[in-house]
This record gives C-alpha cells, sequence and structure tokens, in this order.
C-alpha cells in the first residue's frame, strides 16, 4: 500500500525544513495570500533536494486574510488569476531544474472548489490550458475532483489529518468549534482511518466514505512538524509507502 504525503509550505512559516524531508509532494504559496520569491526559491530548493513533488498553491489574491477570505470573480478573472501562479511559480521551478507536478488551491479558493461546480470547472480549465499533465488535489469527492476528471485531468483525491468533517464530507468550517484537530493520536488516528478504511468519522460520529489518494497537513499549523513525524512513522510502521501519484 501506499499514499502520498503532502503539505501547505513556503507560507512563511520556520518548520519548512523540518517538515519536508517527511513528506513526498508540497504545495508551495505562489506569493498571493502568502510568501514571494524568494521563500518559493527556497521551498522549491528544498523539494528538489529531498526528491519532494512540486506542487503550486493558488490562492485568492488576500495577503491581508492569509487567502481565507471568500471572493467572488468570473470564470475569465479566475483563470487569469490561477495562470499567473502557475506562471511564476512554474518558471521559478524550471530555473532550479525541477518540473512542476501538481497544482492544490489554498485557504477560501479550494473550499469554494469544493462545494462550487463553476469555481471547480475554471480552475481545471486553468489547469488544463496550462499543462494538462498536471495532477489537480481537491477535496475527496467534492466538485473539485468531478469537473476536472470531466475535462480529463489526472487527480488526487485529498484528505485532511488535522481537520474534522462535517456529515456531508465537507470540511468542519475554521469558524465553528473543533474544526482543527490538535490532539497528536487523533490526528495518526484520522489518518491511519482515512488510508486504510477509505472512510472518516465526522464530528457527530458519522462513517463517511472517501477515496484517500494524498493526505495533508497544514504546514501552518501549530503542530505540523510533530503531526508530520507521528504520521511518518505510523505509515512507515503499517508498512505504508510514502510516495506521490
Amino acid at each position: 500500500m501506499r499514499v502520498d504525503l503532502n503539505c501547505d509550505l513556503g507560507e512563511g512559516m520556520p518548520t519548512d525544513e523540518q517538515i519536508i524531508s517527511l513528506i513526498s509532494s508540497a504545495n508551495i504559496a505562489c506569493g498571493f495570500h502568502a510568501g514571494n520569491i524568494d521563500t518559493m526559491k527556497r521551498t522549491i530548493e528544498l523539494c528538489v533536494q529531498h526528491r519532494v513533488a512540486i506542487g503550486a498553491h493558488p490562492s485568492w489574491p488576500d495577503k491581508e486574510n492569509f487567502g481565507r477570505k471568500e471572493m467572488q470573480r468570473s470564470a475569465e478573472e479566475l483563470i487569469t488569476i490561477i495562470t499567473e501562479q502557475l506562471n511564476i511559480l512554474s518558471q521559478l521551478t524550471k530555473e532550479q531544474g525541477g518540473k512542476l507536478h501538481h497544482v492544490k488551491p489554498h485557504g477560501a479558493l479550494y473550499n469554494q472548489s469544493a462545494n462550487d461546480e463553476t469555481i471547480a470547472a475554471a480552475i481545471a480549465k486553468a489547469v488544463k490550458d496550462f499543462d494538462a499533465s498536471l495532477i489537480l488535489f481537491g477535496l475527496s469527492g467534492s466538485y473539485s475532483i468531478s469537473e476536472a476528471e470531466k475535462r480529463r485531468l489526472t487527480t488526487a483525491s485529498e484528505v485532511f489529518a488535522d481537520r474534522t468533517y462535517l456529515d456531508d464530507g465537507r470540511l468542519t468550517p475554521r469558524s465553528q468549534p473543533n474544526a482543527l484537530i490538535e490532539d497528536e493520536n487523533k490526528a495518526v488516528e484520522q489518518a491511519m482511518q482515512m488510508i486504510t478504511q477509505q472512510s472518516v468519522t465526522s464530528i457527530t460520529g458519522k462513517h463517511i466514505s472517501l477515496i484517500a489518494d494524498t493526505i495533508c497537513i497544514h504546514g501552518d499549523g501549530t503542530n505540523a512538524v510533530a503531526f508530520a513525524k507521528a504520521i511518518s512513522f505510523a505509515l512507515k510502521q503499517n508498512h505504508i509507502d510514502i510516495k506521490t501519484n
């Protein structure tokens, strides 16, 4: 058995270097919600050094709110926003001898894509038009995946070790209590359930079926390093290879 372990990086956190040796895919902030040219270059360098797959982590243009404020734009505007970020990261990656592997939207854009087929379709079109070989990461069971598959993009259904789930399979909004998992043992338990049973237990105790191609740890989380170490260790102990898709 194998699973991809990904983390959102290049967001200005001091723990990136500690995490990157434990994961197989990195989602690098492209400057619109966090990061800049220097952080992108440094994170790409670490990915190349540790043979970690390089992904773009595009966002709404929203540094003020770390990309977590919902916005509304036309499909054409959104495609332009995504394409600009892909261009920036792709060029920097090429300059360091790497290759862009995947795309994972960030924050509010990620959640809107999961719930809104028009936004999901625009993101999928932007990615396909930029490079049809890129893998699109999206919330398992959501419009992000189905709209990308309609356009024959390769997808990776994503699940989260450090977030709780609602009964309908969506992530518990950060504005609600208990949206984040802060206990290391609970994070490991949830990760293992999602990988080995292809299911997750919601905040009300409901078992929800899902596909777990890639599992995310948020790099800006307080316990990011501890979670990455614990989950990586648990996977290896259970003979599950940490490999990119």
